[in-house]
């Protein structure tokens, strides 16, 4: 099957690695911070990202990064986001020609308002398919039943990875609409934070489920707007992601919404933990191109008040509510 290189040790990428090595996999880790990479080796523990799990002994870990993808056959992106393009600009140079590229990270970068898998093709010219949907890093560590969507532009790539990456505690099912399950995976975290203000600020399990709904129609008109399908948004990637990421502590979009309808300043939340809460920069680029395609987005366009104009979160709420009455559908 080949080599395969697990590019990021956040909670995600460390949880993949061990899921392929486990499945026999010949694979390495690239670690950005040089110091946890040493750690790492010498203790098989990423004390930082996903401290309760120890990696197999079969895990070659690095901090260089040409040492890692220079023979692989398959690479797996867990970037955040923002990063990815630095990361794979360096990489690209050592990738074989041959190589596909499985990005899992939940995103569009800034500035570009691009998909992560539009990045990384727009950078490396490789083949790109995507992973998302509904799965906390440190449950799958933990092999709990868990299913996501695996979307390529080519079919039988599609069913040779989904052969790659399903277990019996990892299922996977294919897709062919990559943006609108990138799309998905980027958005919900928004709406996770919006989840998070509302029950920080206790306004109960009716408002929770109004945001996540709405949300969702949020989600498909922006969609449909720029090419992706609108049934995509109805899957895994879509309400499966959405609802789970609405509805738990462990989510860290969710839990920076709770802060900040508790008073706390974006960066003090920010600077508490090295995780990345991929919604923060999502929620900006979500509102430029909602406004670039025309598309009506007031749940984005709360949030992006609330953490880049410095809205009160209850202001926020009483916007939304105090809107111009229109039919549902």
């Amino acid at each position: 099957m080949g080599y395969i290189a697990v590019i990021g040790a956040g909670s995600w990428g460390t949880t993949l690695a061990c899921l392929l090595s486990e499945k026999g996999y010949d694979l390495s880790l690239w670690v950005y911070e040089e110091a946890l990479a040493e750690e790492m080796r010498n203790t098989r523990i990423n004390s930082i990202y996903l401290p309760d799990i120890t990696l197999p002994d079969s895990i070659k870990i690095s901090h260089k990064l040409d040492e890692v993808v220079r023979h692989a056959r398959y690479v797996v992106s867990a970037v955040p986001t923002q990063h990815t393009r630095a990361v794979f600009k360096e990489a690209g140079f050592y990738i074989p020609a041959e190589a596909v590229i499985i990005s899992v990270s939940k995103g569009i970068e800034r500035g570009t308002l691009l998909t992560v898998s539009y990045v990384l093709k727009e950078i490396t010219g490789h083949e790109v398919a995507v992973i998302s949907g509904p799965s906390f890093a440190k449950e799958v560590a933990r092999k709990r039943p868990t299913a996501v969507t695996l979307a390529t532009e080519n079919k039988d790539t599609g069913v040779l990875l989904q052969e790659v990456f399903n277990t019996n505690y990892f299922r996977v099912y294919t897709h062919d609409d990559m943006l609108g399950v990138e799309l998905g995976g980027a958005l919900k975290n928004v709406m996770a934070i919006a989840s998070g203000i509302s029950d920080g600020l206790g306004l109960g399990s009716n408002a929770r489920a109004a945001l996540i709904t709405r949300g969702l129609a949020e989600m498909r008109r922006l969609g449909s707007a720029i090419g992706a399908r609108e049934e995509t948004f109805s899957g895994l990637s879509g309400l499966g992601d959405l609802v789970l990421t609405c509805t738990s502590v462990i989510s860290r979009n969710y839990t920076t919404g709770v802060k900040l309808a508790q008073g706390m300043k974006l960066a003090d939340i920010l600077s508490q933990t090295r995780a990345v809460a991929e919604g923060v920069d999502t929620a900006e680029s979500a509102y430029q191109l909602s406004k670039k395609h025309n598309v009506e987005m007031p749940i984005i366009e709360q949030i992006y008040e609330v953490l880049y104009k410095d809205k009160s979160p209850a202001d926020a709420v009483n916007d939304l509510m105090n809107r111009a009455l229109k039919s549902e559908f």
